[in-house]
């Protein structure tokens, strides 16, 4: 009884100090993310997918075509999985101002909510993601950090009702 109350302790101010970061924490990181900039043009991303255990359950490439009309950007996304397979993201960004945009895809519930602070850049969503011929509603906690002007750091939790169900590990390269 005692370890059981230990654990869940334990796991509650673990989840309290994920909760507990916010963007405007960079604010003063440079390089200075402008997010219009960076995803304008191609990118190239390579990624991969870990189950809480560490366990790599898939990896990918992924191709980003990356264009912006005022202040309404598309991000086409064209992913190639490890397993051969193939899928395909196009994002609708909106640009708030302040640093802070709203994003659409037909496989994300509502809208995604990102706010850009410095070097780095925090989305959060609900993904409608196919599992085992089901279709599974998670939250995604995506941060995104510039390191130069060509690379950008993707570090995203996904979890359900609170509860981590992995990672995705994700570097960008812009094109020339």
């Amino acid at each position: 009884m005692w370890k059981r109350m230990v654990l869940a302790t334990l796991s509650l101010l673990g989840l309290a100090g994920c909760a507990g970061i916010e963007v405007e924490r960079y604010r003063a990181d440079t390089p200075q993310l402008d997010l219009r900039r960076y995803f304008n043009g191609t990118l190239d991303g390579w990624g991969m997918f870990q189950k809480r255990s560490g366990e790599v359950v898939k990896r990918f490439h992924v191709v980003i075509d990356a264009r912006w009309a005022g202040d309404t950007g598309t991000l086409d996304e064209r992913f190639t999985w490890s397993d051969g397979t193939t899928s395909r993201r196009v994002w609708t960004l909106k640009d708030q101002g302040g640093g802070r945009f709203i994003g659409t895809a037909d496989d994300v519930i509502g809208e995604a909510r990102g706010e850009a602070a410095g070097n780095a850049l925090r989305w959060r969503y609900v993904l409608a993601l196919p599992v085992d011929g089901k279709t599974v509603e998670v939250d995604f906690d995506d941060w995104m950090f510039l390191m130069d002007e060509q690379v950008m750091l993707n570090r995203s939790v996904m979890s359900k009702y609170g509860y981590t169900l992995g990672e995705v590990t994700l570097s960008f390269r812009k094109r020339p």
